[in-house]
């Protein structure tokens, strides 16, 4: 009886981390396991945004410290986990986002989504609306470096104008495909990994320190 348990648990673990590849990767190399994919993935969608507020949803730059004021500041509004804030708690959400080398100083008048108020001295997160594209992205490439990772993203929309069918576009907003509203994020991505080529991509270099991971550059 206790073997079986033992096999059936081995199994499942089996069968959780082959849905974790075909959901997040498209390839990899370099032996990359689950847990990493998985603590990319989830690094990624921290940082990934949207293009109506931060005109691209990941912008493009050669060093964090040089990245649009307004997608960091929306980075940091969205992962605070108070609506009511202070400026050091602010501060504090910056450099575990980005890590100890981002050195830029929130204005403090706050910013777009983050508001000063003068009587309480205190920082209150908005919010911005939003259109009905929802900027997405899949995993296509990873491969470990000296410094931490290579990361090839393929970026695409889902827009869900329609009340039957989600449709699938490229950034250029061209249609791809459609599928149900009911059926599953995985034959979305599958609609990409099959139509790769009409895609945008960028590649996201991290650095991973102590375990943990912050980006550093995104090219395309």
């Amino acid at each position: 009886m206790k073997r079986m348990f033992i096999i059936i648990i081995i199994l499942a673990t089996i069968l959780i981390g082959m849905i974790i590849y075909r959901k997040t990767a498209v390839g990899t190399k370099d032996n990359i396991n689950v847990q990493e994919i998985e603590k990319i993935e989830e690094y990624v969608s921290k940082i990934y945004m949207w293009k109506e507020v931060t005109n691209e949803a990941l912008p493009v730059f050669t060093d964090i410290n040089q990245a649009p004021d307004i997608w960091i500041w929306e980075v940091i509004n969205q992962n605070l986990e108070n609506y009511e804030i202070t400026y050091e708690e602010i501060e504090e959400t910056a450099k575990k986002i980005f890590g100890q080398g981002f050195d830029k100083q929130f204005p403090k008048e706050g910013s777009e989504t983050i508001k000063y108020n003068e009587e309480t001295k205190m920082y209150y997160t908005t919010g911005m609306g939003l259109d009905e594209d929802s900027d997405t992205f899949l995993l296509s490439d990873i491969k470990r470096t000296k410094e931490g990772y290579t990361v090839e993203i393929v970026e695409y929309l889902e827009n869900y104008s329609e009340e039957q069918s989600v449709i699938i576009k490229n950034l250029e907003r061209e249609e791809i495909g459609r599928v149900g509203i009911n059926d599953s994020e995985t034959k979305m991505q599958e609609i990409v990994k099959n139509n790769i080529d009409r895609f945008s991509k960028k590649k996201i270099y991290l650095n991973e320190k102590e375990g943990t991971i912050y980006i550093q550059k995104v090219e395309k």
